[in-house]
C-alpha cells in the first residue's frame, strides 16, 4: 500500500464465489457506481472520481445513507466513510495508484432493511502489469514427461448415446476414456447426424462439481463438441449426487496435495484436457485439422492450458481465467482464483513446497507459450477472477490476441459478451 496515494473510502466485503456466470437479478433499488473516464482507464499517478448513484424506480433515492470503500481490489480499503445522499448523488474522490493494477469502490446502502452493494473498478495501465509468478526451469520438461506418461495409456473409449437427448440433427452420447492414474475422463459428445467431417471444440469446466449436458446448439452448427468434466466421475447423475460429493471427498478439490507436483489434484485435469483431445481427433467424423477450447474461469484456466500444451489446438476462446499470477498476494496485489495466498489462506499455504508446485500449475507460464490466436474476455468488477491476475496472462502473450472488455462485468457476463465469445471460435473453425 506505500505505493498508493489515495484521498479514499470504501469496505472491502469478501466474496466467496467460486463460479458464477448468470446476470445479477434486478432489485428495486440499483446502486450505480461509475469511474469518471468512460473507458474505466487511467495512467498511474492520475486521479480517478467515483460517481455513485442510487435509484429506486429508476429515480434518485433522496437522503439514502451510504457506505464506501475504496482500495486495490482483493487489499484491505485504505478508508472507510459513510455519507447520506440529499439527492441520491456523490462524487468519491479516489485518489490513485503508482503502479499499474485496479483500484475498487465498493458502496452499500441500507433501504428498508435489506442492503444493496455495487462496485466499479479502475483500471491503472492494466496493459502493463507483469507477472508475480516465476517459471520453474523445468517447466516444459516436466509437461512433457507427463504427456509422455499419458500416451502409454489406452484411450480406452467408451460411448453411450443419450437418445433423450438427441435432436434432428446431432446425435449426443456419454462419453468416458481412460487417463492418468486409472482415473477416467467423462463427458457429453455432441456429433452432427449428417455424413460429413467437422471441426470440433472442447468445452472445459467451470469449478465446481456438476452434471453436463452438452452443446447442441454449436454441434447443430456443424462442430462436433465435447463438453466434460474433470472429477473422473459420470457426468449424467442425479443432481443430489454431486451435492453430496462437493460437500464430501470434493471439497476443497484445488488444495488437494498442493505440495507435490506430482500429485496434485490438477495433474490430472490438466492432462485430461490433452486425452479429451485424443478423443476428438480420432473420431472418423472428425476434420482433422480444426480443433479449438473454450471455456470460463476455472474452463477458462484450463483453456489456456490446454492450448499451451497440446499443439493440435487452433484457437481457443476465454472468459474470465482462474489460476493466474497466484503469487500475487506476496507482492501486495490481487492474485488469482482460488486465492491461495490471501489473507485467509497464506498460513497455510505460503511454504515452499506450495509455492514451487504453483509455478508448474499457473496459467500464466502456459500463456506465455501460448502460439495460436484467442479471444479472451472479462470486466473489471470481478471479484472470483481479479482483472490484476487475468491482465497478468494477457500481457505475456504473444500469440494473435483479440480482448473484449465488459467493463462492469463480474464473474458473469451478459448474453452479448457470451455471444461474442461463442461466435468468435465458431466463425474461425467453420471458417467464416
Amino acid at each position: 500500500m506505500k505505493k498508493l496515494i489515495v484521498a479514499l473510502s470504501i469496505f472491502l466485503i469478501p466474496v466467496s464465489f467460486i463460479n458464477v456466470s448468470a446476470q445479477p437479478a434486478e432489485q428495486i433499488v440499483k446502486i450505480i457506481v461509475a469511474p469518471n473516464h468512460a473507458d474505466w482507464n487511467y495512467a498511474t499517478g492520475e486521479v480517478v472520481k467515483f460517481s455513485v448513484t442510487v435509484l429506486q424506480y429508476g429515480n434518485p433515492l433522496t437522503n439514502v445513507k451510504i457506505k464506501y470503500e475504496v482500495g486495490p481490489e482483493k487489499m484491505p480499503p485504505v478508508i472507510n466513510d459513510s455519507a447520506i445522499l440529499t439527492d441520491g448523488k456523490k462524487v468519491i474522490e479516489g485518489g490513485t495508484l503508482l503502479v499499474p493494477g485496479f483500484l475498487r469502490c465498493i458502496v452499500t446502502a441500507t433501504v428498508d432493511g435489506k442492503t444493496y452493494r455495487n462496485l466499479a473498478t479502475a483500471g491503472f495501465d492494466p496493459l502493463k502489469i507483469q507477472p508475480t509468478i516465476s517459471l520453474p526451469e523445468d517447466f516444459n520438461t516436466f509437461w512433457d514427461r507427463s504427456k509422455e506418461e499419458l500416451a502409454k495409456i489406452p484411450l480406452d473409449a467408451r460411448m453411450v448415446l443419450l437418445p433423450e437427448r438427441c435432436t434432428e440433427k446431432v446425435n449426443v452420447y456419454h462419453i468416458n476414456i481412460q487417463n492418468l492414474g486409472n482415473a477416467r475422463v467423462y463427458g457429453i459428445l455432441c456429433v452432427p447426424k449428417k455424413d460429413g467431417r467437422y471441426p470440433a471444440l472442447l468445452k472445459v469446466p467451470g469449478a465446481g462439481v456438476r452434471s453436463y449436458r452438452g452443446d447442441i446448439a454449436t454441434a447443430e452448427k456443424g462442430i462436433i463438441t465435447l463438453e466434460i468434466g474433470i472429477h473422473g466421475i459420470p457426468v449424467t447423475m442425479e443432481d443430489y449426487i454431486y451435492a453430496n460429493l462437493a460437500a464430501g471427498g470434493l471439497a476443497n478439490y484445488p488444495n488437494n496435495n498442493l505440495d507435490d507436483k506430482d500429485r496434485f489434484y490438477y495433474k490430472r485435469v490438466y492432462v485430461g484436457c490433452i486425452r479429451a483431445n485424443d478423443f476428438l481427433t480420432s473420431l472418423p467424423q472428425f476434420d482433422g485439422t480444426n480443433l479449438g477450447v473454450c471455456g470460463g474461469s476455472q474452463g477458462g484456466a484450463l483453456s489456456i492450458v490446454t492450448a499451451s500444451l497440446d499443439n493440435r489446438v487452433k484457437y481457443l476462446s476465454v472468459l474470465y481465467p482462474a489460476l493466474s499470477d497466484l503469487t500475487g498476494y506476496l507482492q501486495g496485489r490481487a492474485g488469482g482464483w482460488p486465492h491461495y495466498l490471501d489473507s485467509r489462506n497464506a498460513a497455510f499455504n505460503n511454504k515452499s513446497d506450495k509455492l514451487r508446485t504453483m509455478g508448474y500449475y499457473d496459467v500464466v507460464n502456459f500463456a506465455r507459450q501460448l502460439k495460436v490466436p484467442g479471444f479472451y474476455a472479462w470486466g473489471y468488477n470481478d471479484e472470483t477472477c481479479p482483472p490484476t491476475s487475468m491482465y497478468a496472462d494477457y500481457n505475456v502473450i504473444v500469440a494473435p490476441k483479440q480482448l473484449f472488455l465488459a467493463l462492469e462485468t463480474g464473474h458473469w457476463t451478459y448474453p452479448e459478451e457470451n455471444e461474442k465469445f461463442i461466435s468468435w471460435i465458431c466463425n474461425k473453425l467453420l471458417d467464416k
